[in-house]
């Protein structure tokens, strides 16, 4: 992907913060720093990869650069126009070329409405215009982009698989012909031999669509396969952003190494030395000071604790937020090979 794309999102310095009440009739109040001061750019038709674990703050990130979130600072734009602050009114011309893939295929999907019912709701919302048949055709469309027969609107959710379940999610989110598709963990509830046809149909139609595609995700090995560029967060702040060969190749960040030494490989003769981090991230109510990654990090010296440690560039588009330049990290490709004998 060309650096010199112009950029569908950007997202500059970007901080959601949900108030909490310390107490029933206290005035105090504290707060969860879901997304603390997180700034990237995606451009046309390209595939960016958030990956972190778990209260790490990815789903909200992708919330809210849709504005189903209101941001509490920073800026959001959207083909260039800042859309930060726009309201219900003013951000419904934006909606139908911003769409999201939801997490569990179960739940997203009315029970109560028949399939052709419920991928053909965005055009009855936004073409409320259109005529039945050409809407109809619509629909036999998109089931068949997205690998289901034509007749499928006929069904009922309960009537399908998950896998088919994420498909119909899929076409919904594809019958406006968006810029956008934000994919929330779109694979995480699905079977292992189901992820990889979910995954390539994003690809396909990606490539059918010219779509950009922000793909929220904990598992490293499906966001290495699919992402042109990988975004690393923790306790919602960016640690390390590049391409995916080089991150894979090269990672900067001791976060990354231990998500790489994670992650599973398909082949039981080999054995990764897995990389444990101590005690569970941290409260986004109280993060520690310094680098917010130094209290689980074996390579953190005393001065992480006093120094924020800045998002800076280390390569060409390859940026990392943290203080030590001596670190020999282990990549990718030789994690995985370490041999079950070693």
């Amino acid at each position: 992907m060309s650096s010199q794309a112009q950029p569908v999102l950007e997202v500059d310095g970007l901080v959601k913060h949900f108030p909490i009440s310390s107490g029933l009739f206290s005035r105090s109040r504290d707060k969860v720093r879901a997304v603390d001061g997180v700034s990237f750019a995606v451009a046309k038709g390209e595939v960016l990869g958030l990956v972190g674990e778990s209260g790490s703050g990815k789903t909200t990130v992708g919330r809210t650069v849709l504005r189903l979130d209101t941001p509490t600072d920073g800026t959001i734009r959207f083909l260039g126009n800042d859309i930060t602050h726009l309201k219900r009114g003013q951000l419904r011309p934006f909606r139908r070329q911003m769409q999201l893939v939801f997490q569990d295929p179960f739940s997203s999907l009315n029970p109560r409405m028949r399939v052709d019912r419920i991928i053909g709701a965005p055009l009855a919302i936004h073409e409320p215009g259109m005529k039945a048949a050409e809407r109809a055709s619509r629909v036999e469309d998109a089931l068949a982009m997205v690998g289901l027969p034509r007749n499928s609107g006929e069904r009922f959710p309960h009537e399908f698989s998950g896998g088919q379940r994420q498909r119909i999610g899929i076409a919904r989110a594809l019958m406006l012909r968006p810029e956008l598709l934000v994919a929330d963990e779109p694979v995480s509830a699905l079977d292992v031999s189901i992820q990889a046809q979910v995954v390539k149909l994003l690809l396909d139609v990606r490539a059918q669509l010219g779509l950009t595609i922000l793909f929220i995700a904990h598992d490293l090995a499906v966001v290495g396969h699919v992402s042109d560029r990988v975004a690393v967060m923790y306790l919602g702040k960016l640690v390390e952003i590049a391409d995916t060969r080089t991150l894979f190749s090269d990672p900067r960040h001791p976060y990354t190494e231990a998500l790489f030494s994670a992650a599973p490989v398909p082949d039981p003769t080999i054995r990764r030395k897995r990389i444990v981090l101590a005690g569970d991230i941290p409260s986004p109510i109280n993060p520690p000071s310094g680098c917010a990654f130094r209290t689980r990090c074996r390579y953190a010296l005393p001065r992480c604790a006093q120094e924020v440690p800045p998002l800076r560039e280390v390569g060409k588009g390859h940026l990392k937020a943290c203080l030590r330049d001596d670190l020999d990290l282990v990549p990718w490709q030789s994690q995985a090979l370490t041999a079950a004998s070693a």
